[in-house]
């Protein structure tokens, strides 16, 4: 690789792809830093805010449900629209800058919500917004970069997002403490050092994506397809996808109509109704394309995301379920973490008490830490790919991470949580890399974007059931300790870890519908 600062491309890579320098992965990366201090401040407050506004614990998880279901639609829709746009800003450039945009709007809002609903809306607006903006990042490494350099341009990417978490998560506290901003307030309402890192983090997101923006360029479409041509695409025969899709349809219509069923039936908790429609909608969704197919459309627009779900490599499968315990258990994670930490190491549950806020501020500063972490581990991960692969580097760090999760319910002390926050920092750096360096080598380039989008659903699924069970797990089965729900976490990203062991290599195997 040519040493930083060079900016002209001096080699070429198989099938003519260039390699970048430092400086040009540097720049196409560093909008990441303004994504991520999004994620970070609300990952870090969303919960302290609901909690402000009157939220009970055991409602925190379906609070948070915007997160998933808006990531679950708008991922894999940004990647269809963007893997079919060009025009002055290239590909995938103008969805970074809209997003951003509309993302440091919300930003300036939502810690202005007066009321749960006001913030709920806020957080539906602020995740839309962000995943219009995060998802193309992905797909414009795996564009740009020949395979042999993605590992190192994802990494980079993990870096600018491990200081920018550091630097949105620790915040509130840096404010209050090292700028005397007032870290108190009335009951009801934020204090002013969390509504002033949110301004802050607009402004932030802002500039560093709009670096990206100017110092990236982008290859045409139809010059990234001659640098695979190895990677065929699936063509779906008109009659036989039909058929296909139609059985499939109404498998999936049908186990949506039971969820919500059985729900009702057992008057469960209205959580579950939100599965029951996904796989409805989902269901409706495949037999609108059988209509549209049977009607000779060789197009359908949006329903091809469809077809391509149900004919994705097979890495993307596999990693699919990897990535369902992955991410399951660091959506407990987030949600759980204050209550945890304010209950069993700081003996309060009272959201408007100093010792609450003391609590939230120090979770603050362990996920700076554990971000921290994660920004110098994925400087490293590159080389420890090289020697012992992906697929057992990313089983590792998953490792390192479930037994950082379970170190929150061994350790007393709050001071000492630093430590579990070093496992779990290995194990983010390698999240948030290793499965796209794997993904990026095993789907066909004209479709990377719609791809990344649908591997992101395999991200937000998860998330999403979690948001449906949590709740009622933490209120029954665990009689409101919240701590449990990270020891939870702690098993999930244990069971990613085997499962990452079966993921087929993407150098040797692949497969076609």
């Amino acid at each position: 690789m040519p040493a930083s600062g060079a900016i002209a491309t001096t080699a070429e890579a198989p099938h003519g792809r260039p390699h970048l320098s430092v400086l040009q992965i540097w720049n196409m990366c560093c909008g990441l830093f303004g994504v991520q201090i999004v994620w970070g401040l609300q990952n870090v407050n969303t919960s302290r805010i609901f909690q402000t506004l009157g939220a009970d614990v055991d409602e925190l998880a379906i609070l948070w449900i915007a997160a998933p279901i808006t990531g679950l639609l708008v991922q894999p829709i940004i990647g269809h629209w963007s893997d079919r746009t060009w025009g002055r800003l290239g590909r995938r450039r103008p969805y970074l800058l809209g997003g951003s945009i509309l993302t440091a709007l919300a930003l300036f809002a939502m810690p202005n919500a007066h009321s749960l609903w006001a913030a709920s809306l806020m957080l539906w607006l602020l995740t839309g917004s962000i995943n219009i903006a995060m998802e193309p990042f992905r797909a414009l490494v795996a564009d740009t970069l020949p395979d042999e350099q993605r590992t190192t341009g994802f990494a980079m990417q993990v870096f600018f997002i491990g200081i920018g978490a550091v630097f949105s998560s620790a915040l509130p506290w840096v404010l209050t403490h090292w700028f005397g901003v007032s870290g108190q307030a009335a009951p009801g309402m934020l204090p002013q050092s969390v509504r002033v890192a949110f301004y802050i983090g607009g402004i932030s997101l802002l500039g560093a994506v709009t670096w990206t923006v100017l110092s990236t360029t982008e290859r045409p479409p139809e010059s990234l397809a001659a640098d695979a041509p190895d990677l065929a695409e699936h063509n779906i025969p008109t009659e036989e996808g039909a058929a296909v899709l139609a059985r499939s349809g109404l498998l999936w219509m049908l186990g949506g109509g039971a969820i919500a069923g059985l729900a009702a039936a057992r008057h469960y908790q209205r959580e579950i109704y939100v599965l029951g429609a996904i796989a409805f909608a989902f269901g409706v969704a495949q037999l609108a394309a059988v209509a549209l197919r049977r009607s000779g459309r060789t197009a359908i627009g949006l329903l091809e995301i469809v077809e391509d779900i149900l004919h994705m490599p097979a890495v993307l499968g596999r990693l699919a379920i990897s990535q369902f315990f992955t991410w399951f258990g660091l959506f407990a994670m987030w949600i759980y973490t204050i209550p945890a930490v304010a209950a069993r190491h700081f003996g309060t549950a009272d959201a408007s008490s100093a010792a609450y806020n003391a609590s939230a501020d120090w979770v603050g500063v362990l996920f700076a830490g554990y971000n921290g972490v994660a920004a110098v581990v994925a400087l490293l991960l590159p080389r420890i790919a090289a020697r012992i692969g992906r697929r057992a580097s990313h089983a590792a760090c998953l490792v390192l991470g479930a037994l950082g999760l379970a170190g929150f319910l061994v350790i007393s002390d709050p001071m000492l949580l630093w430590i579990p926050a070093v496992g779990i920092g290995c194990a983010w750096a390698s999240i948030l890399s290793m499965p796209y360096a794997m993904l990026s080598a095993a789907v066909p380039p004209r479709k990377m974007g719609v791809y990344m989008g649908i591997h992101n659903m395999f991200l937000v699924l998860p998330q999403l059931i979690a948001a449906t069970i949590l709740g009622p797990l933490v209120r029954n089965a665990f009689h409101g300790q919240a701590i449990l729900a990270l020891g939870l976490a702690a098993g999930a990203l244990a069971i990613a870890a085997l499962c990452t062991l079966a993921i087929p290599n993407p150098g040797e195997t692949r497969r076609h519908a």
